[in-house]
This record gives C-alpha cells, structure tokens and sequence, in this order.
C-alpha cells in the first residue's frame, strides 16, 4: 500500500527502493529481502488490484444475480478502489506497460479475463431481455470508460460517495439521459 502510494504521488520511475524503504521505516537491504525489485512491488500492486476486482465478482457470480445488478456492483467495485486503494488504482492505469514483459502478460491476461467476465454481464442481460440488444464488447468498454477515468477527477473530499457516482453511472449506462426513453433513428450529425 505504501510504495503504491508513493508511486502514485511522485511516479514508478521516480521512486526509489530507498523511498520505499524509509517510508515504511526499514532499511533498504530488509525490503531486498522481501521484494527482489521495484519492478516486483508494481506487479504485486497489479496483481492485488486485478485479484480483488476478478473475486469480487466470482463471489456475485456464484450468487447468481440478475445482470443488471451486476453490473451496479461492478461499477461499484472499480470506484470504490478509489476510495481504499487510491495510489494502486493510478498504478494499475497507468503504470502496466512499465511491468516486465512476463508480468505484463500475466496481468494482461487477468485484465483480458476480467473483461470477458463484464463483457458476459452484457450477453447474460440481453439474452435474458434485461438490455436491449447492443454490441456486449462495445457497452463493456463504455462501462470501463466510464469507471476507469474517474480516479483523474474523484476526490473523496466532494460531495458524492463512490456508490452514489456508480448508481449514477449506472443508471447512464443502463437507461440513458433522454427524459422520454426513444433512442435516435438516425444518426445525429
């Protein structure tokens, strides 16, 4: 939590193992003896970020929710990390092409996975009339889109909770903005 933390402030490439080390109050040599490298501190800040959010949902799964509550939860999961773990949500985002090649595919293939499961969320809900019919990849990547960016702007500081902008969100994704619920026919240029 800590170097994920300092990561966050000051960037990957700026911190140290001697930063970390001190803020955590040890010497260099006895965080050698836990973490080989920086670069290992960042895939197990990758690693526990994609973890959580991939168990998470398994345990919804499992109870077998419809899927517009899952999605809620999902939504919800994504910024309430932003909350509890602030400097691994920036990591996560912005920090993986730093990881070493074999622990950036090994997170690359967790985040492929986790995307396949919010991606399912959308298939489970149309073919169940939930949603409309609508492109599952495209609605999943509007639903990232939507989550995923709001760590540049969050602050715990405002006046909405990471729940009450999920619900929001959600019900933006699920039914729109439009006040009488007709969708365009036509393309609006």
């Amino acid at each position: 939590m800590t170097a994920a933390h300092l990561f966050d402030g000051a960037g990957y490439s700026k911190t140290t193992m001697d930063d970390i080390a001190r803020a955590v109050g040890m010497g260099k040599s006895t965080l050698y003896h836990y973490f080989t490298s920086k670069d290992e501190i960042l895939f197990w800040i990758h690693e526990e970020f994609i973890d959580h959010l991939i168990e998470q949902h398994q345990r919804r799964l499992e109870a077998r929710l419809p899927a517009g509550v899952l999605l809620l939860e999902v939504m919800a999961d994504i910024l309430e990390l932003m909350e509890t773990h602030r400097g691994h949500v920036r990591v996560f985002f912005e920090h993986h092409r730093e990881l070493p090649p074999d622990r950036r595919e090994t997170i690359r293939a967790k985040r492929n996975l986790y995307e396949l499961m919010i991606e399912d969320i959308f298939i489970t809900g149309i073919a169940s009339g939930e949603f409309r019919g609508t492109d599952p990849k495209l609605a999943s990547l509007a639903m990232f889109g939507m989550c995923n960016w709001a760590y540049q702007w969050y602050r715990s500081s405002g006046s909405l909770r990471t729940r009450d902008i999920a619900y929001q969100f959600w019900g933006y994704l699920v039914h729109g903005v439009s006040s009488t619920g007709v969708l365009p026919t036509t393309p609006v240029v």
